[in-house]
């Protein structure tokens, strides 16, 4: 999607991936290769003006081997931040950006200890990897607790306290290579099983504290802009507690949350990441409308009902059908505000996704 947003500027584009079947060769040259395969690499950075990425568990090292040779966007720093738990949340409280309590576990006894120190429930979690769900337990007993411990005890830990939120809401904001910060309106996030499904843009202003929350979301992500001397788009998940804001974590690239705006804002989350990273004005980011982008997960209906639905725009990545899986995303446009509520139903209906908040 980055190069489908660049390919009309006249850019083209090369992709070094693992697979030889990635589905983002049919938008550029793809070579294939390990991240931390140092000749893959000079071959894939031989002649390209600028590297980024869409995905944050790219190897750091390889990132700054990188930095030798090509300009690369995202900084190194934001990877490395992004890529342990215990590391972001440290960042952000540093940044005076608040969140949950939390506390490094490198043992049962350290577990403990925290679990007295924070209360139950409370979220085990590894400090590395782990998505859509994966690689956590809540614990909200002392039998929780051992289950978590024996199913996460191989992997570097964070215990975080359980935060009892009213929903989630992400920030997508963008730095060019001149400072310049541009940020879109705040999104409301809802899962299922801990998989993103639906994703509201933007986030419903007829809640009271919405309009209150955007300055305070703006001023997160330019403090961690800034502290990063970060270029390209980035992304803040935050939990919305008792009216107030608490971040959750940050990816360093485009990001789910924002799919969206490919057809719902003046400028694409995707297009706007290409604009920053080769120092080109950065673009509005007013929504057009309102929208909503439903995840297809697993498997995808058929293409016939989901364009028979008014204002959707069907998303399919070319990506083998798994559970659990995206492979593809609708982007759902009303205007007004209630003729969006009726076309995501008939969405959500043909997808069978859920659509009410996680507990």
């Amino acid at each position: 999607m980055l190069a489908l947003a660049g390919l009309p500027l006249g850019l083209r584009f090369r992709f070094l991936d693992p697979s030889p079947d990635a589905c983002a060769q049919i938008a550029g040259e793809l070579q294939v290769g390990s991240y931390d395969d140092r000749e893959a690499l000079a071959r894939f950075a031989d002649g390209l003006d600028v590297v980024t990425y869409e995905f944050e568990n790219v190897p750091v090292d390889a990132a700054r081997w990188l930095t030798e040779r090509v300009r690369i966007y995202p900084p190194p720093a934001a990877l490395e931040a992004a890529q342990d738990r215990l590391t972001e949340k440290t960042l952000f409280n540093r940044l005076g950006i608040p969140t949950v309590g939390f506390e490094a576990v490198n043992s049962r006894d350290d577990l403990t200890a925290a679990l007295d120190r924070l209360g139950k429930p409370a979220v085990l979690k590894t400090r590395r990897l782990g998505y859509d769900g994966k690689g956590q337990a809540v614990i909200r007993n002392v039998d929780d607790a051992e289950t978590a411990w024996s199913a996460l005890r191989d992997a570097p830990l964070i215990l975080e306290a359980w935060a009892p939120f009213t929903r989630e809401l992400s920030i997508l904001a963008a730095r060019g290579r001149d400072g310049t910060i541009r940020c879109y309106r705040l999104i409301e996030n809802r899962h299922q099983d801990g998989i993103l499904r639906t994703s509201l843009a933007p986030a419903n202003v007829a809640a009271s504290t919405t309009s209150g929350l955007q300055p305070d979301a703006e001023a997160y992500a330019q403090r961690v802009l800034s502290e990063l001397d970060y270029v390209g788009l980035l992304a803040i998940e935050l939990f919305e507690v008792d009216g107030q804001l608490l971040a959750n974590e940050m990816a360093p690239r485009v990001h789910n949350s924002g799919h969206w705006t490919i057809e719902g804002a003046e400028t694409s989350q995707f297009e706007q990441h290409v604009r920053a990273i080769l120092g080109l004005p950065l673009g509005s980011t007013a929504p057009t409308g309102s929208s909503a982008m439903v995840n297809l997960i697993g498997e995808a209906p058929s293409l016939d009902s989901l364009l028979a639905v008014s204002g959707a725009h069907v998303h399919l990545y070319g990506k083998a059908p798994r559970p659990g899986r995206k492979i593809g995303h609708v982007t759902v446009i009303g205007k007004p505000p209630h003729m969006l509520d009726v076309r995501l139903a008939a969405i959500q209906k043909i997808v069978g996704s859920g659509s009410a908040p996680s507990p």
